[in-house]
């Protein structure tokens, strides 16, 4: 009878789980026993020469912001969260954090693939911008308009009845989304902002700004580690994922299935990502750091498993697949293939990250991974998408639900 205790299972929501399994999906791929892809470790140092390359492009002094959503608020060095900020003018730092808080957890919460044929036409600069930047600009802009809000007196938040009643027509409108402008998964997108309305009620909270109270009361010391503000994120928005796995009471999140991972072990064939959790966690860094707040540890948090990061290491050869066949197949994300995919993107991105840093002569401390992230491997991974690419997507097809990718 396996282990039913729920501690066994809440192990999978650490960082800590994330990077060991992803480990071990790589030590399987350099052994030759994967299903789908086979590793070629010997194209790791031209794969972090690209990265390089291109993080001196984007970052020539090597100053490197954290790979968050802050980044995307930024429209041709105008940065509209920024503006946003001042003429709210609020009234003190908290009150700043939490509307920040609000909008990080929205925005990316919105945040899955749009998909190719979807831009956004931006009212202040007339230009037309798709992808991740879109929908972060699209989310702030419906932000400010009070989308989110209940309270037509306080349009700067998102708060649970003001998610609950959001519909997919409300939310296209705000994305310009229609016949013409396509984008993936409206539904699925506003039943997760409906979710996380009924789930910031049933633990009686406001809004999810919040945690931005809970952390900040947290950080006795002036101090918090990452690893426990992501614990603190899975455990706040763990009931919102449709349709995942649920062991012995513990709801696990992005967490999904591989027949060769852990063999005997109580948590045999478990592979955990938290992708958007960690993207959210390296989001609510910033806000705090506002208010005086140190984050530390944030290395303890892995790299993202999602297409840009991981098309970086197919583009350059870094892992290949068995089949090529399957590059023409669209793939659930459920799927082994994606699986494999996912895990070996975790741990390549740790080699990766110690490869640049002995380049640059760096510590961890000086350059942690959510910089070498942001750099870095996921511009990397869009830029060497557009040189293989027509249309600069991933090359491999994942049918997505709006809430992995």
């Amino acid at each position: 009878m396996p282990d039913r205790d729920p501690e066994t299972f809440r192990a999978l929501l650490k960082p800590a789980a994330v990077r060991a399994r992803a480990q071990e999906m790589l030590e399987l791929g350099l052994a030759g026993r994967l299903l789908h892809f086979s590793v070629h470790p010997e194209r790791l140092e031209a794969c972090a020469d690209y990265v390089l390359e291109t993080i001196r492009a984007n970052y020539p002094t090597l100053d490197i912001p954290f790979h968050a959503r802050w980044r995307h608020f930024v429209v041709a060095g105008d940065d509209r969260w920024q503006k946003l900020d001042k003429a709210a003018a609020f009234a003190n730092p908290a009150a700043r954090g939490r509307a920040a808080y609000d909008l990080a957890v929205v925005s990316v919460l919105l945040d899955a693939g749009a998909g190719p044929d979807w831009r956004y036409r931006d009212a202040a600069s007339g230009r037309e911008i798709g992808r991740s930047e879109g929908l972060a600009l699209a989310s702030l802009d419906m932000f400010a308009a009070g989308l989110f809000s209940s309270d037509p007196a306080r349009p700067l938040q998102a708060d649970a009845n003001g998610l609950k009643r959001l519909d997919a027509a409300a939310l296209a409108h705000g994305f310009q989304a229609g016949p013409d402008n396509p984008l993936l998964a409206l539904e699925g997108r506003a039943a997760l902002l409906n979710r996380l309305g009924e789930e910031l009620e049933r633990q009686g909270l406001s809004r999810p700004g919040a945690l931005f109270d809970r952390f900040a009361g947290e950080a006795d010391t002036g101090t918090l580690r990452a690893g426990h503000m992501l614990g603190e994120v899975l455990g706040t928005f763990g009931g919102i994922w449709p349709s995942r796995l649920t062991l012995a009471g513990v709801a696990l999140g992005d967490t999904w299935r591989h027949p060769l991972i852990a063999p005997g072990e109580p948590t045999e064939g478990l592979v955990p990502f938290h992708k958007l959790s960690q993207w959210l966690t390296y989001s609510l860094i910033e806000p705090l750091q506002w208010a005086g707040i140190a984050v530390v540890d944030v290395d303890d948090l892995t790299g993202l498993p999602e297409y840009r990061n991981g098309g970086l290491f197919l583009d350059s050869g870094v892992i290949a697949l068995k089949d090529e066949s399957d590059r023409t197949k669209a793939h659930e994300v459920s799927s082994p293939l994606v699986v494999e995919w996912r895990a070996l993107t975790v741990a390549l991105l740790d080699e990766v990250g110690a490869l640049i840093r002995q380049r640059l002569g760096r510590s961890r401390e000086e350059l942690p991974l959510a910089k070498v992230l942001e750099g870095g491997t996921w511009a990397a991974g869009r830029r060497i998408a557009r040189e293989k690419r027509v249309d600069g997507g991933p090359p491999l097809t994942i049918v997505s639900d709006g809430t992995v990718f």
